[in-house]
């Protein structure tokens, strides 16, 4: 790619993927201390709406901004590129109104749905937040699609930094002023539309520098009909996609406690329960940090493949990304998995419902598989594929997901969750391009991934179990000790398999300095 315009676009994706990362960080990490300030009940009241407020957030931050950008982007000069924006703009503010008005009126039933009534006021507030997605989303949408990364990057900072302030000193007062975790968590919800707000005020001034004045209607390509079917069909896929798991802990939300309480479980304790059930989340959204920036960076590099019918490029990057997808996210999810009771005491304060984040923790790996194989439909143009997938999947949830909490509690929440990855993701890859399965290429990938992955687990336990786990200091202890020497022995299998290319390791953050390092090891 020595071209100065696909420079440009891998400086953006870089930019991009890293204020990603941050905002990611941002919010996974703040829900631990959050969790230890209210305790399980009230993270409970916090996550049964988190999902709600997360399907805005995945709008205005990577859904409708990303097809917008694709649109802008393809539009030849700054007038239509204008004229298109304004066109998501009135389209955003419509659907904006319309989740709003449904939200504060329909309120009370959604809270009866979800079996606490008392969620009424919180659903009502994380309302506003909708308010903010037109400008956030138009304007992000913009500037990406003129290759201008670092406005959206600093929004979505900002965005996330106020609205984690706002969360955790609704927290910290809370317990000052002796708040009911209802109360606690309305005002930790504001958080969302006031960060939406700090958002705006960071994209304004170059937002409305570039729309000073009208463009006039005539200038987009497009009809407001043609534009409004590519809002629902391709739009409505990348952002309904973008917020998949989100999709699935609202269905949590309506079923768990609910369930719960079917099988005979007291109110205060299904709260409790449903509580250490939502610990997962963060775990798990830290987990696919790294294959999510992965399937973000290498995105571009697949597009240009396509647009100069390089097809065997693309073909050929599109491995890279499996590959490095798969091996990433099994080590994590293998780790995950063998670290859990030393991280749930660690993070959390006890060891309770260990089982169930142990299964839940699959979806790093099988949600990472879905991302990758979906930036190459992507990339292709391909958006019914995946708009189906999700759809049969979230059947699959709702159809199973009370079911199987009665009968084996969160354990079996968890597990339908796995069940309906699954099914998406082989929907999802029956639909790519057979050069890029590379059925032979995964044949001798996957025993090399197996020892690797075998490997850094049975290291792992062998140094972490002799050691008792008294209390969150001993968990300190097995947690740091069992991450080092999994990463240690991981990274010497993999290099002594050879599970990556070269090409595959240049691909990795200080990948580079790994392989300098590696070459001189040999020389000595």
């Amino acid at each position: 790619m020595p071209n100065k315009p696909m420079q440009q676009v891998m400086r953006g994706a870089w930019i991009l993927t890293l204020s990603s990362l941050i905002a990611k960080i941002l919010s996974a990490v703040y829900r631990v201390p959050f969790q230890n300030l209210v305790g399980d009940t009230g993270f409970y009241v916090y996550q049964q709406i988190y999902p709600i407020y997360g399907l805005g957030m995945t709008f205005a931050l990577s859904g409708f901004p990303v097809f917008i950008s694709k649109v802008v982007a393809e539009a030849k000069d700054p007038l239509a590129q204008q004229a298109i924006t304004r066109q998501a703009l009135v389209l955003l503010t419509w659907l904006s109104w319309v989740i709003f008005a449904g939200l504060e009126l329909f309120a009370e039933p959604l809270a009866w749905s979800m079996a606490d009534s008392n969620l009424t006021p919180l659903i009502q507030v994380v309302g506003f937040m909708f308010l903010t997605m037109p400008t956030l989303a138009s304007a992000r949408g913009y500037f990406q699609g003129t290759f201008d990364m670092v406005k959206t990057a600093t929004s979505q900072v900002v965005e996330q930094f106020i609205r984690v302030a706002v969360i955790l000193f609704a927290a910290w007062w809370s317990l000052q002023a002796h708040w009911s975790p209802y109360q606690m968590g309305a005002v930790a919800m504001s958080g969302a539309f006031l960060g939406g707000l700090g958002a705006i005020l960071v994209l304004w001034r170059p937002y409305r520098r570039v729309f000073r004045q009208a463009a006039p209607a005539s200038a987009s390509p497009m009809s407001y009909w043609t534009f409004g079917r590519r809002f629902i069909t391709e739009g409505g896929s990348i952002a309904l996609f973008s917020a998949m798991l989100i999709v699935l802990q609202l269905v949590d939300s309506f079923t768990i406690k609910r369930g719960l309480v079917l099988a005979g479980a007291l109110e205060p304790v299904a709260k409790s329960l449903k509580g250490i059930y939502d610990r997962g989340q963060p775990l798990v959204q830290l987990g696919l940090v790294v294959a999510t920036a992965l399937a973000t960076t290498l995105l571009p590099t697949m597009t240009h493949a396509l647009a100069n019918r390089q097809r065997q490029v693309f073909a050929r990057t599109a491995g890279e990304l499996i590959h490095l997808s798969l091996g990433v996210s099994a080590a994590a999810t293998a780790g995950l998995i063998i670290l859990m009771p030393a991280i749930n005491l660690l993070l959390f304060g006890d060891t309770a419902g260990t089982l169930s984040l142990q299964v839940y923790s699959l979806s790093i790996l099988i949600v990472a598989m879905i991302n990758a194989y979906n930036s190459v439909l992507q990339s292709l143009n391909n958006y019914r594929a995946t708009t189906w997938a999700l759809a049969f999947g979230l059947l699959v949830k709702i159809g199973l997901n009370t079911l199987f909490v009665v009968r084996y509690g969160t354990v079996g929440a968890a597990a339908i969750t796995i069940l309906s990855l699954g099914v998406i993701l082989n929907l999802v890859y029956l639909a790519v391009p057979s050069e890029v399965k590379m059925q032979g290429a995964l044949r001798i990938f996957g025993p090399k991934l197996f020892i690797a992955t075998g490997g850094m687990v049975l290291a792992v336990w062998l140094v972490t179990a002799a050691v008792p786990m008294t209390g969150r200091i001993a968990a300190v202890g097995v947690s740091a000790i069992g991450v080092v020497t999994g990463v240690v022995v991981f990274v010497l299998l993999a290099s002594w398999v050879k599970l990556f290319s070269v090409r595959e390791v240049l691909s990795i953050p200080a990948g580079r300095r790994f392989l300098k390092w590696q070459q001189q090891r040999r020389k000595r």
